[in-house]
């Protein structure tokens, strides 16, 4: 196995939701900056672009990882390598700040003209801070609501999952299914929501 550097923000860092899927191929672990600009998804986490001068706080990752590892991470973030412009996200070689040295590192970050008419700037870049003070999506659910999405998402497209009226509510009012008559089914949302939970 090769070593690689990652730098990674929002869910992926340490002590975020999908720190866990890289946590195993870690080497070694050190607090890091890269220039850019970072948005507020409506889902609740941040997506960084490389323009800007906004100093992106993160995690530089230092990884035992190999082919596989990429491909797992890439396909993780959506990111079609084959055509870049098919994907949200993209792999990008950026340089990093580490205790004020550059450091060349890989990143999953998205273009300018991707970012949703929703997306909110998180103006001078502390996701961290934006994210205290609004807890993403996820983490405001309640348990019979995360139990639903996951249930749905894990279901096949002609399953029908039993749901109750309030549920029901609750959820379309969060723009997280959509009724399509006789079974309901994730919003394009909703499987964003449903990736950030299983």
């Amino acid at each position: 196995m090769n070593q690689q550097c990652l730098f990674v923000y929002g869910s992926m860092a340490e002590g975020m939701v999908h720190f866990e899927k890289v946590k195993n191929f870690i080497k070694s672990i050190r607090t890091a900056t890269a220039y850019g600009t970072i948005y507020r998804l409506k889902v609740g986490y941040p997506v960084m672009v490389l323009t800007g001068q906004d100093l992106i706080q993160g995690n530089l990752l230092e990884l035992n990882t190999s082919d596989i590892l990429w491909h797992l991470l890439d396909e993780f973030y959506g990111c079609n390598r084959q055509d870049p412009c098919k994907s949200f996200y993209r792999r990008e070689s950026a340089e990093v700040l580490v205790d004020g040295e550059i450091t060349p590192a890989s990143l999953y970050v998205t273009s300018i003209e991707k970012i949703p008419a929703n997306a909110q700037l998180i103006p001078g870049g502390d996701w961290q801070e934006a994210l205290r003070s609004l807890p993403p999506l996820c983490d405001r659910l309640t348990d019979k609501q995360k139990n639903y999405v996951l249930k749905l998402g894990a279901s096949s497209s002609r399953e029908i999952v039993p749901i109750d009226m309030t549920l029901y509510r609750e959820l379309m009012s969060l723009e997280l299914i959509v009724d399509k008559g006789r079974r309901l089914a994730l919003s394009q949302f909703g499987q964003e929501l449903y990736r950030h939970l299983k």
